[in-house]
């Protein structure tokens, strides 16, 4: 079992920046991909985006260009580092990690934008 403790939340002006940080309490190593995902009130839980082993990202359209995610195997650790922040990126933040067979999730981290 892996445990994905999620922070870097909190308010901030439309426009502003924040990181959120993922911490894993084991290696990251033989995670094959992980990812943020976002949910609003009243709204799906939706992809942000996701990094997988070999480095390669993908990102939702909406945040293409603004947010960036990466994660340092050292650290056990996962990134996400959002600028240009919009009142519409308000949501609770969620870290994902997958391997074979597994999946894992943090409780989440609440970003709220002001505008």
């Amino acid at each position: 079992q892996v445990q994905l403790v999620e922070s870097g939340g909190g308010l901030v002006q439309s426009g502003g920046s924040l990181r959120l940080s993922c911490a894993a309490s084991g290696s990251i190593f033989s995670f094959v991909a992980m990812g943020w995902y976002r949910q609003a009130p009243g709204k799906q839980r939706e992809l942000v985006a996701t990094i997988y082993s070999s480095g390669s990202t993908n990102y939702a359209d909406s945040v293409k260009g603004r947010f960036a995610i990466s994660r340092d195997n050292a650290k056990n650790t996962l990134y996400l580092q959002m600028n240009s922040l919009k009142p519409e990126d308000a949501a609770v933040y969620y870290c994902n990690a997958v391997r074979v067979r597994e999946t894992y999730w943090g409780q989440g981290t609440q970003v709220t934008v002001s505008s």
